[in-house]
């Protein structure tokens, strides 16, 4: 807490956007002179009550912030006004003064709602001090009101729809876009059972599994739904992430509503146009690839070498179309956004030892030295388990792929305070410059006399930028030609459990 006591009153008001309006209601006039003289010149706008009815009088026909209440006064008591205003005017803040301070009256008041108290006599000082502390108390609440307003404003405007709940799954939080959805007309739905409002199984279950995650677990928990609409239906896609305290204790669950039906009608487009190009290219490619197959192990005669050499090459470039074809529809999905991505806490050590371990043999094949960079402490994240494996296990290969015997590759992870990173590098070919900006993009393959006969589709590093960004990271090449390339991946590292 800030050290009060040599502050004035002034300096307290300065970061206010209001002139504090204080209320004394008090029957000695000695007090009331000296506490508005003091008051008004520090700042405040200052007005008197030399009774408890004319107090609360004062205080039905405006707001004051801070009331300055002598509990012993004739007529009505300091007690049953300030009841009358905690239970009427909570926004008001009320300091108890008395000359009749005792242990007694400092529990009753606090008990009643007193934000502190005050004996008599008081130096000015003191009322000083007292003053600054409400005026602190005040700002804090504005600052809460302020941030609470602007955090509703936001969500209500989303078109995405935002449902909240606490832990026995009562509404706390529902916006017009999640109403919408729903079809629901009613506004008064704030501490209902979401039971009364949403019928679909699917949904319930998934806000169930949020708010009753076991201790130390936290997952995001995907899922699509499919609400009906008149002669046709909607389809939302929803994300549910449990809301926990610092103890890790499931306050209650958050849930993210999507409409992606435009999506996936285009993303039935473009799986139905793959479907067709699997179907009626990669069969009778298959059926070419079986003959070259019979020819190349000389089950139809002999064959030269430069014959060999030739159709082996044929061979090649027939795989690379319908690899093409896989990648095709892999990287449609995921650019459509509509795969739902389960994500856990990954243990990103493990993971990067699993895809070294997958791709040793391959490396030493070639004469390659695959290796992991120790780590000090582990490093998690929240994601997709098999999209993050297939981020690292591209660029593993293509680090495999381009690089000449006898190279080396180093995969390893590097955590910061904002942000952790996935690195591999290689002492393979590199990237020339011009190439640079142009590497993520589809089907772009850096074509010079070393790349020539190495063969890929172009779309590897393009589903790993992708699945990257899908998980709101960024990914990032350092590269000089004939020296290899270092490649990063970045994830900020986001705290997905939410306090209260």
């Amino acid at each position: 807490m800030k050290n009060l006591s040599g502050n004035s009153i002034k300096e307290c008001v300065q970061n206010l956007f209001f002139k504090p309006r204080v209320l004394v209601v008090d029957d000695e006039i000695r007090i009331q002179e000296a506490c508005k003289r003091l008051l008004t010149e520090e700042g405040c706008d200052v007005e008197i009550a030399e009774n408890g009815i004319k107090g609360l009088k004062m205080l039905e026909e405006k707001h004051f912030d801070i009331l300055l209440l002598d509990l012993m006064m004739p007529g009505m008591s300091g007690f049953d006004v300030l009841t009358d205003v905690k239970a009427h005017h909570p926004d008001t803040v009320v300091i108890v003064i008395t000359g009749y301070a005792t242990l007694e009256h400092s529990v009753e008041t606090m008990k009643k709602g007193a934000f502190d108290f005050l004996p008599k006599p008081f130096s000015p000082q003191e009322l000083r001090v007292i003053i600054c502390k409400a005026i602190e108390f005040i700002r804090t609440l504005q600052d809460i009101a302020t941030e609470k307003s602007r955090m509703r404003v936001m969500i209500n405007t989303l078109t995405e729809g935002v449902l909240t709940t606490d832990n026995q799954k009562r509404i706390a939080l529902a916006n017009p876009a999640f109403l919408k959805m729903i079809g629901c007309r009613k506004t008064a739905i704030i501490g209902h059972n979401i039971t009364e409002f949403i019928t679909d199984p699917k949904l319930l279950e998934v806000i169930d599994r949020a708010v009753h995650q076991p201790e130390n677990t936290f997952s995001e928990i995907t899922e699509e739904i499919i609400i009906p609409k008149g002669k046709d239906e909607i389809i939302i896609g929803i994300r549910c992430i449990p809301f926990q305290d610092r103890l890790n204790r499931n306050l209650g669950s958050i849930t993210v509503f999507h409409d992606i039906t435009d999506l996936k009608k285009i993303n039935q487009m473009k799986s139905d146009f793959v479907s067709m190009v699997a179907h009626e290219i990669k069969s009778p490619l298959n059926s070419v690839l079986m003959q070259l197959n019979v020819i190349l192990d000389g089950l139809a005669g002999a064959l030269t070498e430069k014959q060999k050499e030739i159709l082996k090459r044929v061979s090649d470039r027939i795989n690379s179309v319908t690899q093409l074809s896989s990648e095709l529809l892999d990287l449609s999905k995921i650019e459509s956004g509509l795969i739902n991505q389960d994500r856990e806490e990954l243990n990103l050590i493990e993971l990067i030892k699993g895809q070294v371990e997958g791709y040793r043999e391959k490396a030493e094949a070639e004469s390659i030295h695959l290796s992991i960079k120790d780590s000090a402490k582990e490093v998690y994240m929240m994601g997709n388990r098999m999209n993050i494996e297939e981020v690292v296990s591209n660029l593993i290969s293509n680090a495999i792929r381009y690089s000449p015997n006898g190279g080396e590759i180093l995969v390893w992870t590097d955590e910061k305070s904002d942000c952790l990173a996935i690195k591999v590098s290689d002492t393979g070919l590199g990237i020339p410059a011009k190439d640079l900006d142009h590497i993520f993009d589809r089907f772009y393959r850096v074509k010079n006399e070393k790349t020539r006969y190495i063969n890929g589709t172009g779309l590897g590093l393009a589903i790993v930028k992708n699945i990257v960004e899908a998980h709101h990271g960024t990914i990032q090449v350092d590269s000089t030609e004939g020296k290899g390339a270092c490649f990063s991946v970045i994830f900020p590292k986001s705290e997905y459990k939410l306090c209260s």
